[in-house]
């Protein structure tokens, strides 16, 4: 009885110890985003409540925050919507056709996806500026749909694989093809997989700085992390205020996607495990 006790002693401080850890730097941003000047903690300043780095961020033209944050939420948005369409695709023909090699595809996408960004941008960036893409959603939707499709493929074979056979039978008998199967039977039961990749795919793009920084020149096409780290005060200062304001809007889509879809992105995450 008292291993059972101290396990779950243990498991409570760990499991404190780690909310502490990952929220602490997200309380410090919002109490810097609503503080009239961020070194607070000083001795010679003290802590007065303010919102306007909020309405310095959102209303203030030369900031261009709103631009940032449509950018994002296009660029983002299209690249999951396309990365999970061609993920499902891929998982549906690994999952129900028989070939050689399936298991040796899945491990070279997957090693595919080690190589770090910095050892292909600048390649990217010689094709973009080729093809007249430079600063355009399209220069970042491909790469993020090439950077975002190994680990949405991987969720979507992990679920597919545990979707009976019996079903594909079934509608193959009532007149379905593989398209139609796909779409009115497979894809229903697997909607916790698809949000699951989805969001993060979503997540991924939404967060990606370095295709984003090479890839953009001004606010017509750059997405919120390039555009915060070029925010400037009178006389090059770093304003700080507005940095965290900046920060702490551009996590609210994210928060409420986690949300809303919360149930079904664990059930898409911890369900089943990569088939033969």
């Amino acid at each position: 009885m008292k291993d059972k006790h101290w396990r779950t002693f243990l498991i409570t401080i760990t499991a404190f110890f780690m909310v502490v850890f990952c929220l602490t730097p997200v309380v410090f941003m919002i109490v810097i985003s609503l503080s009239e000047h961020p070194d607070f903690l000083s001795k010679q300043t003290e802590f007065r409540f303010t919102f306007n780095n909020f309405l310095n961020i959102i209303f203030t033209k030369n900031l261009h925050f709103p631009d940032y944050l449509k950018n994002s939420m296009a660029v983002s948005g299209i690249s999951a919507i396309i990365t999970v369409i061609i993920a499902a695709l891929g998982a549906y023909a690994i999952t129900r056709f028989k070939f050689p090699g399936k298991i040796y595809i899945l491990l070279f996408i997957l090693g595919i996806s080690m190589f770090p960004q910095i050892s292909i941008v600048g390649y990217i960036f010689k094709v973009m500026s080729n093809i007249g893409w430079i600063n355009t959603y399209p220069a970042l939707i491909f790469p993020y749909i090439s950077w975002t499709l190994p680990l949405s493929l991987w969720i979507l074979v992990s679920y597919f694989s545990q979707i009976p056979k019996e079903i594909d039978n079934a509608g193959l008998i009532d007149g379905c093809n593989r398209i139609q199967i796909l779409i009115k039977l497979i894809l229903p039961i697997a909607a916790p997989g698809l949000f699951s990749a989805l969001l993060l795919a979503f997540i991924s793009g939404f967060n990606e700085f370095l295709f984003a920084l090479m890839l953009t020149t001004d606010f017509h096409s750059q997405t919120i992390p390039v555009g915060i780290t070029l925010f400037q005060g009178l006389h090059g200062e770093i304003p700080w205020g507005n940095i965290m304001a900046a920060s702490v809007i551009s996590i609210i889509p994210v928060l409420i996607l986690i949300f809303i879809f919360q149930k079904h992105i664990v059930q898409g995450l911890t369900r089943g495990a990569v088939k033969e």
